[in-house]
């Protein structure tokens, strides 16, 4: 049985999609797939059980028998902390990850794990990454989220550093098209002499890390204020207005299917947007709207959402999970399955898991 631990320097580098794309694909091509979560930070409450979002989504995605909770064996809540640091609990957690590992493998192939939102993750209770890919005898992939010219050989080369002999390779996820020839022709050959295999350069497709209305209204708990506007609308960025309605306007029209963040009483700003690419209107402050402004909104088919929070405590929780390719739309995944495909040299990746000669 081969293991597979895909980790990554930061949050929102791609681990849960290519968890998703690369455990469907050696699914087509025979192989019996398993998959854990070994620690999260990111507490999800199912049928009464403690688990992981991701690992819930993964397990259905990929039709794994196992249950979410014992997918994601490890939950880090503040009260799983308070208590772990008191000596009130278990304290190996090591080998609560070991006994998973070893019935989520059971007659696989293949068990890929998926790390947590970065290589800083799991110190304080004894679980960072290095220690438990080589406690699992795992092979570690990198997905490198790319950031900027040189940070992407920054972070691919700290990667390496941190994971030493684990790491197989990286895969670049997210670049730009202005940045394609850079990283084909300078710097991948680059990293290749530093040692590190590159396994693929994924491009970036701002739908992919976009969010739909309803993920936004289950996120900051908002009520929606129009009844004919579709909640599966796609937000591509987000754009605050606290300027003049002029100066509004003019930036309004460089973002396509975005969400304005603004007060309920900035009847301007609000009509501005519409007359732009606009998926919805977030109104802070619990300030209801003009009610011409709720009728254009439903003319134009544009979610208005209302949230008690001011303009900067939402901006903050939606930063919290923008960026991050949710891929519950099954348009989403496809496109990423795609990508993948075309984009990242499985075969390559097969012989370094020694799965093919």
């Amino acid at each position: 049985m081969k293991s597979l631990y895909i980790t990554s320097v930061e949050n929102f580098s791609g681990k849960t999609a290519a968890c998703l794309a690369l455990g469907k694909q050696l699914q087509a091509d025979g192989y019996q797939v398993g998959y854990l979560k070994p620690l999260s930070l990111q507490p999800w409450r199912i049928n009464d059980k403690t688990a992981d979002e991701d690992a819930a989504f993964v397990q259905e995605t990929l039709g794994l028998d196992d249950l979410p909770h014992e997918l994601s064996p490890v939950v880090i809540s503040k009260e799983f902390l308070k208590v772990y640091l008191q000596g009130k609990r278990e304290n190996d957690l090591m080998a609560i990850v070991q006994s998973a590992s070893t019935r989520a493998s059971q007659g696989k192939d293949v068990l890929l794990l998926e790390g947590g939102g970065s290589l800083r993750e799991g110190h304080a209770v004894q679980l960072p990454t290095p220690l438990v890919a080589r406690t699992l005898s795992s092979h570690v992939l990198v997905m490198v989220k790319y950031r900027s010219d040189v940070r992407l050989l920054d972070d691919t080369l700290s990667a390496q550093s941190r994971l030493e002999d684990l790491m197989i390779g990286a895969i670049i996820n997210r670049v730009p098209d202005d940045a394609r020839d850079y990283v084909d022709q300078l710097a991948i050959p680059f990293l290749e002499k530093r040692g590190v295999p590159i396994f693929g350069r994924i491009p970036h497709v701002s739908t992919l890390a976009a969010l739909t209305v309803r993920e936004l209204v289950d996120h900051l708990d908002a009520s929606v204020l129009t009844e004919r506007a579709g909640l599966n609308g796609l937000v591509e960025s987000l754009t605050v207005g606290a300027m003049t309605a002029e100066v509004a306007l003019h930036r309004f029209r460089e973002y396509p299917n975005k969400a304005v963040i603004t007060g309920g009483d900035r009847t301007d700003i609000q009509l501005a947007a519409l007359e732009t690419s606009t998926t919805c209107l977030i109104l802070t402050g619990n300030l209801h709207p003009s009610p011409m402004v709720i009728r254009q909104a439903e003319e134009f088919e544009v979610a208005v959402l209302l949230v008690p929070t001011n303009t900067m405590e939402t901006i903050e929780a939606i930063d919290r999970v923008i960026g991050k390719s949710r891929l519950g739309l099954p348009a989403k995944l496809e496109k990423f399955e795609q990508l993948f495909a075309q984009h990242v040299d499985s075969d390559r990746l097969y012989r370094a898991l020694s799965l093919k000669e």
